[in-house]
């Protein structure tokens, strides 16, 4: 029973995690431009916090940014993992988005 379950373990782990393209295991990889972007945005609304007319733009660059890297993931991630993740991070960006919002 112990051998079954491992088994079934391994398998899923290989499924979820496994690279379509190369075979390898990829649960995160080299940030590609739009995280780069989302850094610099991020970093530059903060920055920008006492500026009340330019950190609002700041903050929205760097939600389409989040918001380009999570479609992406979502729709041509290398594994379920990196979907899950686009995902995942399309939801919560819906949510922050929706709090700011209301506040």
């Amino acid at each position: 029973m112990d051998e079954r379950r491992s088994g079934a373990l391994a398998r899923t782990v290989d499924w979820v995690f496994r690279n379509r393209s190369t075979g390898a295991i990829t649960v995160a990889q080299w940030p590609n431009l739009p995280l780069w972007l989302f850094g610099g945005f991020s970093l530059a609304a903060w920055w920008a916090q006492a500026n009340p007319s330019l950190a609002p733009w700041l903050s929205f660059g760097a939600d389409l940014a989040l918001a380009w890297w999570a479609l992406d993931e979502l729709l041509r991630g290398v594994n379920p993992w990196r979907r899950f993740l686009g995902a995942a991070t399309l939801v919560g960006l819906v949510a922050l988005i929706t709090l700011r919002r209301s506040a």
